[in-house]
């Protein structure tokens, strides 16, 4: 495994806001991180290089309930305003419990983010933006 979780965390202290984004995928995709899945449960990470060796964060804050319900428009408003910087990244992550989100998964070899519910159903696939 080329990367080690410090190194990650180093690179996640960078980002300020949903704005900072994709510098970090860009700096994480260089540390040859090829995907990750992100739990809002407890926010734990798991990544993977290419050969699908897996470093995990472990446990960020103290457990969400994740709503049984799935609320879609509200989770893209949420994510958009997150996206522009308007909420910091635990805020993001109540939001999403709240809309049914349990996580995410990037892909960073074909650049996109998909979200999923409880039972493992996409409910939102994105194109993650390039750096600008």
């Amino acid at each position: 495994m080329k990367f080690t979780i410090d190194e990650i965390k180093a690179e996640h202290q960078k980002v300020k806001s949903g704005a900072d984004f994709p510098k970090y995928i860009q700096a994480v995709k260089k540390l040859g991180v090829s995907h990750y899945t992100a739990y809002i449960f407890d926010g734990n990470i798991d990544y993977f290089d290419r050969e699908n060796n897996a470093a995990s964060t472990g446990a960020k804050y103290e457990s969400l309930t994740i709503s049984d319900h799935t609320d879609i428009e509200n989770f893209k408003l949420r994510l958009k305003l997150h996206q522009q910087g308007g909420t910091d990244y635990l805020t993001f992550c109540r939001d999403c419990a709240e809309a049914g989100v349990e996580g995410w998964k990037m892909d960073l070899n074909r650049m996109t983010c998909t979200y999923f519910d409880k039972m493992g159903n996409e409910i939102l696939v994105e194109q993650i933006p390039s750096v600008s």
